[in-house]
């Protein structure tokens, strides 16, 4: 999947473009044709500006961040179709470790694609349609320009097209309480 990301800073005191090109953390999965993750950029618990020029998205960078930190992601989802025949084979699992370890490790083994993290999660569909699957096997349906905050709650992003679905994400690090009834 290829993202372009522009990112601003400042030079003698003028606001200009530091860098202009793919995100350095992107992957086109081969194990589950159509699966593609961009993890595009992070902040700290308290972000300072100007952007010291450094690139916060480095091979060692989480893409679900601690308390405080965000992450800005892109996912494409692909079709149950496809995704059903891929997924639970050790090579695709082998895959999703080596290239997201920290959310592929929140992914249910017997519930595919069910997961939680401990974030508030914004997501916005770019490109094509897919179903949020809930905790009570609810399924809402998305098309692109709809937004879903997800609060830390148990999900799954259900591609039933013929296409896949591209999503953007921005992950909110969050504390977890214990639930309310």
């Amino acid at each position: 999947m290829m993202i372009r990301r522009l990112v601003t800073g400042h030079r003698a005191g003028k606001a200009v473009v530091i860098s202009d090109g793919q995100v350095p953390r992107s992957h086109d999965f081969q194990h589950i044709p159509g699966l593609a993750t961009a993890l595009v950029w992070s902040t700290p618990p308290l972000p300072t500006v100007p952007n010291s020029g450094t690139d916060p998205i480095s091979p060692q960078s989480t893409f679900v961040p601690p308390p405080g930190e965000t992450r800005l992601m892109v996912l494409s989802v692909p079709p149950l179709s496809v995704a059903a025949k891929a997924f639970g084979s050790p090579v695709a699992v082998q895959e999703s470790l080596e290239h997201m370890t920290d959310l592929a490790a929140k992914m249910e083994q017997e519930n595919a694609g069910m997961h939680v993290t401990d974030t508030v999660d914004y997501a916005i569909v770019l490109e094509g349609e897919v179903w949020l699957e809930l905790d009570d096997g609810k399924q809402v349906h998305l098309r692109p320009h709809d937004i879903v905050i997800q609060n830390g709650t148990r999900h799954g992003w259900r591609n039933k097209s013929d296409k896949p679905v591209k999503i953007a994400f921005v992950l909110v690090g969050a504390d977890r309480k214990a639930a309310t009834p």
